[in-house]
């Protein structure tokens, strides 16, 4: 199904190869690494009450999703291609330095930003909008200086963490933008100018990673935000718009959730169109019906934790 989608866009499919052990250990730790390698070997199981279910492949799996990562990186970094998109499984964002969690085993985008951090680049920054806190990725980065990391998600859902007043040593840096149920592709575009964009402006990555989560979406089984496929081409047409300010257009997109395929497949569709400068077709029409809560006072609050000027 991939090759008519990437032809469809112009767009070229990265052959992958599997991330080393010594490119894994950037974020992760030896002894995590050795015990899902091991836990794998032993059959399907359960490694995390998400639940997060592995099976004998699954080691090799992550190795795969986090080398296509790379390889994506890799391209865009030696000028190969002007931007990148991992359509990866599994996904990554909630995966720790030191755990598996939320159906993720290895933190793709963090293990991406590491190495673009030890192939020349100075500063780096994650973008998440996945409807969950991208935690792992969170402390991958935590003092890191050079690392920096926005995610916005639905406040109160899994994994519960992403406050606003979080890791108050990298204000600026680090930034969470906790949303209430229903925001949507208005609240998100607030968002991108108030938010991303300040933010992006003074910490002056020179790459940008983005966690693309579309169970942000409105009718994802699982969360209650907004989006809409309208939405994500939006903001990710937004983000690419920063990467080519800021960046020298250096950007790669990372697969993170999603819960149902067509949302996943539409958005997917959506950043192709956002990456390649095209639109998103009448096809994939399909509005919020959900009134979006105002942000106002969200928005104020967090650009005053960390300094953002008017």
């Amino acid at each position: 199904m991939l090759e008519p989608l990437l032809h469809s866009f112009d767009a070229e499919k990265i052959d992958a190869t599997p991330a080393t052990h010594d490119q894994i250990a950037r974020v992760h730790q030896p002894r995590l690494i050795k015990a899902i390698e091991e836990v794998c070997k032993q059959g399907p199981g359960i490694v995390d009450h998400a639940p997060t279910y592995v099976t004998q492949t699954s080691y090799q799996d992550a190795l795969l999703a986090a080398g296509g990562t790379i390889a994506c990186t890799r391209t865009v970094l030696n000028g190969d291609a002007s931007n990148a998109f991992a359509i990866v499984r599994p996904p990554g964002h909630h995966a720790e330095p030191d755990h598996v969690m939320g159906f993720c085993v290895f933190n793709n985008v963090a293990i991406a930003a590491r190495e673009a951090l030890t192939n020349g680049m100075g500063r780096v920054m994650v973008i998440d909008y996945d409807a969950h806190h991208g935690n792992g990725t969170q402390a991958a980065c935590m003092d890191d200086e050079r690392f920096g990391f926005i995610s916005t998600h639905q406040w109160g859902i899994y994994p519960g963490t992403g406050w606003i007043e979080d890791a108050p040593h990298a204000r600026g840096r680090l930034v969470n933008v906790p949303l209430n149920q229903f925001a949507g592709d208005g609240v998100f575009a607030r968002v991108a100018d108030d938010i991303f964009k300040p933010v992006v402006e003074s910490f002056r990555p020179q790459m940008l990673f983005i966690s693309a989560g579309f169970d942000a979406h409105w009718n994802d089984p699982l969360t209650s935000l907004g989006l809409s496929t309208q939405g994500f081409f939006n903001i990710s047409k937004r983000l690419v718009q920063l990467a080519n300010e800021y960046c020298d257009g250096k950007i790669v997109f990372v697969l993170e959730g999603g819960y149902d395929p067509h949302n996943v497949a539409n958005g997917a569709r959506a950043v192709f169109d956002a990456l390649t400068h095209s639109t998103v077709g009448k096809e994939t029409d399909d509005p919020s019906p959900h009134p979006e809560p105002d942000h106002e006072a969200r928005i104020a609050e967090i650009r005053k934790w960390h300094g953002i000027k008017s």
